[in-house]
């Protein structure tokens, strides 16, 4: 089984959209018994939220569900228990890699820019403050992202 974890700063806008974009995949590509989903932030701000209702939107536009997700914090123990720790922007790497207890817990993480094909830049802007223009780029970087990591995975 191979963990997937995906983290941004509150847990409301990318990184759950990353992982309702995963779960989907997983879903539909008959994965559940060899890959797992998940997300978290860097700040407790939201925790037992539910996603952005923007977030959401555009989600279900795309025909991916994010009901069942809640917001939660990011715990050192998640370096136990995932094998790939995606931030999705430079500051969510400085934040998780100074969280770390040893080299092999910087080893997991990675920016999630990296697996992204067709967006090359490296960070998912943060859509939060603006308008509802950057939660559609954040959508077509997240599904250009996570087909990425299943190719790099070997599951597409």
């Amino acid at each position: 089984m191979y963990k997937v974890l995906f983290v941004c700063t509150g847990n409301i806008c990318r990184s759950p959209a990353a992982d309702a974009v995963l779960r989907h995949h997983i879903a539909h590509h008959n994965l559940a018994s060899v890959l797992v989903s998940d997300s978290a932030g860097t700040h407790g701000y939201h925790v037992g939220e539910a996603p952005d209702a923007r977030s959401v939107t555009m989600a279900s536009k795309r025909g991916i569900d994010m009901a069942n997700l809640r917001a939660r914090r990011f715990r050192v123990e998640d370096f136990d228990e995932f094998d790939l720790i995606l931030a999705m922007d430079r500051g969510h790497e400085r934040s998780l890699c100074d969280m770390a207890r040893s080299p092999a817990d910087i080893a997991k993480v990675k920016l999630f820019g990296a697996y992204c094909a067709n967006n090359p830049q490296s960070d998912v802007p943060d859509p939060y403050y603006g308008p509802e223009s950057g939660f559609v780029r954040v959508m077509d970087m997240v599904e250009d992202g996570v087909s990425g990591i299943l190719r790099s995975l070997g599951h597409i």
